[in-house]
């Protein structure tokens, strides 16, 4: 046997090792995955019913729903989402368009980096000192603050990722007609990026969707509905967060079934955003 095919069949063996352990570490995850969901579906689909949706929540022993919770839940995400997301796209349009090389741009991604990757807990406490203790109270527009919060990093970094895939040359080309250059971002660079931009504010949604931590320390819950901005609301995760510590079967049976909505969510923007991600792709 030569040594060209030694070093071969070495080769060779090590790389089937790898991927055969590559494919086990693989199988262990979704094989987790599948039990979670499971579980989830198993629990959480036996209280689907239309209750859920038209009820509020009960009080101990009764039966009902989950309504003012969820309405809690979309008003403080719709909020947050109009909230942070200009300030996102236009501190990435700035990091991508006008400061791609300046120091101040190192400064804002480190400071977003950071933002991506700290504890959701910290932003709660952060929105609690800021707005909860001034006030006095929790509130629904105090929790929004703090989702917002949340929202802003993944938007910004996404922002700049898809601006910055943006080839040149269309830049170029806009600007060689005598177009300025805010009208080349809006016209040229945005539509180019819009679906990757897109694609982020659906994975902030995706996440803040089911932040507990922060909604604690900020809009904390309410046990009856309540469309009131500057007093404490329901959502969707603390109910479930309560309801699942609670000895009562009744409860217990709405924070699965609520857990369940929350996941059938994150996973439809999941989808949604990896198609928009596709369609870019094919283009």
């Amino acid at each position: 046997m030569s040594t060209y095919e030694s070093l071969h069949r070495r080769r060779k063996s090590r790389n089937s090792v790898m991927m055969t352990l590559c494919v086990i570490a693989a199988g262990i995850g979704l094989a987790w995955l599948a039990l979670i969901l499971g579980a989830l579906l198993y629990k959480g689909s036996a209280g689907l019913s239309l209750d859920v949706f038209t009820q509020m929540t009960p009080p101990p022993g009764d039966a009902g729903g989950l309504l003012n919770a969820i309405y809690g839940s979309v008003v403080m995400t719709v909020i947050a989402v109009i909230v942070g997301t200009p300030i996102g796209v236009l501190a990435g349009t700035y990091m991508a368009e006008y400061g791609r090389f300046s120091k101040l741009t190192t400064v804002v991604r480190f400071i977003n980096d950071i933002l991506l990757s700290a504890p959701s807990i910290i932003i709660g406490l952060f929105v609690y000192e800021l707005m909860v203790r001034p006030m006095g109270h929790f509130s629904a527009l105090a929790g929004a603050v703090a989702l917002a919060i949340l929202v802003i990093p993944v938007v910004v970094r996404t922002t700049e990722d898809m601006l910055n895939l943006v080839p040149n040359a269309l830049r170029e080309a806009g600007t060689a007609i005598g177009a300025p250059r805010w009208v080349v971002i809006k016209s040229v660079a945005y539509r180019a990026a819009l679906s990757g931009i897109v694609t982020g504010i659906l994975l902030s949604i995706a996440r803040i969707s089911g932040e507990t931590a922060p909604l604690l320390f900020t809009a904390l819950n309410n046990q009856f509905w309540s469309s009131n901005l500057n007093a404490p609301m329901a959502s969707l995760p603390v109910t479930i967060f309560q309801f699942a510590l609670s000895p009562y079967e009744e409860w217990q049976q709405l924070a699965w079934t609520g857990a369940l909505i929350i996941t059938l969510t994150v996973l439809a923007l999941s989808i949604v955003a990896r198609s928009l991600t596709g369609r870019r792709e094919d283009k």
